[in-house]
């Protein structure tokens, strides 16, 4: 007996076919739908395999605010730590430098290079000045400058002739003032007479220290602002020099104060 074979029209479908209609799509999305499958899961193995390496400015261990040892994403923290030390603006070592104090009055007169001790007397009132010398000359202002020059007139006595005053720069030495209301003062190293300016500086340099000279009975007068620069003659111009250990000097800067010749 003979197999019988359907015929298309009891089966539906096609001559030499045997499957449904559709079959090869359901394939084709089964197999796209388990390649995502298989990519998700690969993707979740490689990433849960290894940490991720955090962006963050901490470095794993480090102290946080939220306890040693975490990470943490909080903002930074506002404190801040003291610097180095050695690293402040002005290294450490560095000797600290001060201004230089104004010349003032010295605490004690300087004593002469030459020797002399302190004054031989009290400050006199009206007094002039004679060279050791040259005798018969005297301190008297010519124009705005003092120098040695002899005497005779009535005018040139009076120009001779000075107010011996306690220092105005220190009481312990002599100013000398004179008969229009000005002092004698060195500037430029010349003695000159000119009126008070009301400065430290003109006091300073109107204010002289008496030191016994080398030479009996004779003052020698060194400047209060130039220690070691004393009073000298120099071509019958007073000036103020440095100490000389010659004769020549320690008799030019030799005065004596005498009687006022007005």
């Amino acid at each position: 007996m003979s197999e019988h074979t359907p015929h298309p029209r009891e089966t539906g479908r096609p001559a030499g076919t045997s499957r449904f209609p559709g079959t090869r799509r359901l394939w084709a999305a089964g197999a796209l739908a388990l390649a995502v499958v298989t990519a998700c899961v690969t993707t979740l193995a490689v990433n849960g395999g290894s940490p991720r390496a955090e962006a963050t400015p901490q470095t794993a261990g480090a102290p946080t605010d939220d306890g040693p040892g975490l990470l943490s994403f909080a903002s930074p923290s506002a404190r801040t730590t003291a610097p180095p030390e050695g690293r402040t603006a002005r290294a450490s070592g560095t000797p600290r430098t001060t201004a230089p104090h104004p010349a003032g009055p010295r605490p004690t007169p300087p004593k002469s290079p030459a020797g002399p001790g302190s004054s031989p007397e009290p400050a006199p009132t009206r007094r002039s000045v004679r060279s050791l010398n040259y005798p018969d000359r005297y301190w008297h202002i010519s124009g705005d400058l003092v120098k040695l020059d002899p005497v005779s007139s009535p005018a040139t006595r009076r120009a001779a002739t000075f107010t011996v005053v306690n220092g105005l720069a220190d009481a312990r030495c002599y100013s000398f003032a004179t008969a229009d209301g000005g002092y004698l003062r060195h500037r430029n190293f010349l003695l000159r007479a000119e009126h008070d300016d009301g400065t430290p500086l003109f006091r300073q340099d109107a204010t002289f220290c008496p030191r016994r000279s080398s030479v009996s009975g004779a003052t020698m007068l060194e400047s209060v602002n130039y220690p070691g620069r004393f009073l000298r003659h120099q071509n019958f111009q007073l000036k103020l020099d440095p100490y000389r250990n010659t004769d020549l000097y320690r008799a030019d800067s030799a005065f004596l104060l005498v009687d006022a010749l007005s």
